[in-house]
């Protein structure tokens, strides 16, 4: 898969350098224009070869936030707060749920590693692929034993509709950028900037479909969605210092483990040919409102620090 790139600017230069950051973990210079000015190096900037130790911590820690702490913390919530089946099932789809793009802005604007944030999105979109129909699985089971609620989960159909909706465009973007590299990074530039509203406009739309149902169950699950994107954004910084990691990467493991794709959540609850329940989405739909509450906050109580400051350690 093609990595994507970007320009950044050495502060106090006219020094230009775009980079990649490839999925294989090889972090590359892949342009660096010098103006006649400024024919050395400025200081601080340098060729990467292969991933360091703590790229490589970096990367493990943040899946394993992912994929295993998150779906524990949301099963555990959804005990704790004895959501009815239909709920619990949802909650733990969102758990299920990889960050989307917006993660990618949220490192963005707490000055995190956003190299890291992509790569994450990336990498945990492929293995859910996998996870989500597993977890689901037992989750399914789960309920029909404990609550004598039988929901069919078909893991065929659920496989089929992740590779549609996630594997095929990704691989249809990493096409596309191969052939047309200037087209993609404007179309990137552009989606990056709808992203965002887009997945606001998604929730306010279910929001007004099914608004008697969310304002009757909107004190629990609003309680329930706070305490998973908490308890999430904890593990995450409890994982991070674990691992030993610096302020800026620790912000962005933060923000991955807090912050799930509650449109995917959404399409896979509502999709006829797996859940069909708009009920289900329900959880996903509360829980998109009080994440960017509840991250919009944690960027505003955030300290004010340089990039340089960010990455240095805590």
């Amino acid at each position: 898969m093609e990595p994507s790139c970007r320009e950044v600017r050495a502060p106090g230069s006219s020094f230009y350098i775009a980079y990649e950051y490839r999925l294989d973990r090889t972090a590359c210079i892949d342009r660096a224009d010098v103006s006649a000015r400024h024919r050395t190096r400025p200081a601080g900037l340098r060729r990467c070869g292969p991933p360091s130790r703590g790229q490589r911590a970096a990367v493990v820690a943040g899946l394993l936030g992912q994929l295993a702490l998150l779906p524990l913390i949301a099963f555990g919530v959804g005990l704790a707060f004895r959501l009815p089946p239909v709920y619990f099932l949802g909650l733990l789809l969102v758990a299920c749920c990889p960050g989307g793009s917006s993660s990618n802005v949220f490192s963005m604007l707490a000055k995190g590693d956003v190299a890291l944030s992509v790569t994450l999105t990336a990498l945990s979109s492929l293995i859910t692929l996998f996870t989500i129909p597993l977890v689901m699985g037992f989750a399914a089971r789960f309920v029909a034993v404990h609550a004598g609620a039988a929901i069919e989960l078909p893991v065929g159909k659920l496989l089929v509709q992740n590779i549609v909706l996630l594997f095929l465009p990704m691989l249809c973007g990493a096409l596309f950028r191969h052939w047309r590299p200037r087209a993609a990074r404007r179309v990137h530039e552009l989606l990056g900037r709808v992203a965002f509203p887009a997945l606001m406009l998604l929730a306010a739309v279910f929001f007004v479909q099914y608004a008697s149902t969310i304002l009757e169950n909107l004190g629990v699950l609003g309680l329930a969605a706070g305490a998973l994107i908490l308890l999430a954004m904890a593990g995450g910084s409890l994982l991070a210092r674990l691992f030993r990691l610096r302020r800026a990467v620790r912000r962005t493991i933060v923000i991955e483990v807090g912050m799930q794709n509650a449109a995917q959540a959404i399409a896979v609850a509502t999709s006829p040919l797996i859940f069909d329940s708009g009920e289900m989405a329900v959880p996903a739909i509360v829980y998109a409102l009080v994440m960017n509450v509840v991250l919009l906050s944690y960027l505003k109580l955030l300290p004010k620090c340089t990039d340089e400051t960010a990455s240095d350690g805590a």
